[in-house]
């Protein structure tokens, strides 16, 4: 866990230095990208987190014009998210950024075929932890 806060920390700050956003910015634009027509329980699903939290952090990028909510086709009740064109050209953007900053701190620790090999490792563990409903936030 410390090297994951401490690759985030460094995350953030880069990011905000050099596109004017945090890193979970960067995580719910990204996000939103590679899911369109999520809505705000989706996200707080994937991070785990309250969908109180989560319609704040929406809200935020709402208010910095990167993210629109609009009605749900399918259920007139719901609301979904998606990037505005601004958005859309900030997390491309950052996506450079993000993947330089990943390949530099990691990079230089672990080769590419451990790189691999970590990768699928987490993605079993989260599968795991989200099976047994390990971790999820209550409320």
């Amino acid at each position: 866990m410390r090297c994951e806060t401490r690759l985030y920390n460094a995350l953030n700050e880069t990011l905000r230095r050099t596109h004017g956003i945090v890193a979970s910015q960067f995580e719910f634009l990204s996000y939103l990208r590679d899911h369109p027509g999520s809505r705000v329980a989706d996200l707080a699903e994937f991070f785990a987190i309250g969908v109180g939290a989560t319609s704040k952090g929406v809200g935020r990028l709402e208010a910095r014009s990167w993210v629109r909510r609009v009605p749900n086709p399918a259920d007139g009740r719901s609301l979904l998210l998606e990037l505005t064109p601004q958005g859309a050209e900030l997390v491309e953007d950052a996506e450079g950024t993000f993947q330089e900053h990943l390949a530099t701190h990691i990079g230089r620790s672990i080769a590419p075929a451990q790189i691999a090999e970590l990768g699928q490792t987490l993605a079993r563990l989260r599968a795991t932890l989200e099976h047994g409903g390990v971790g999820t936030p209550v409320g």
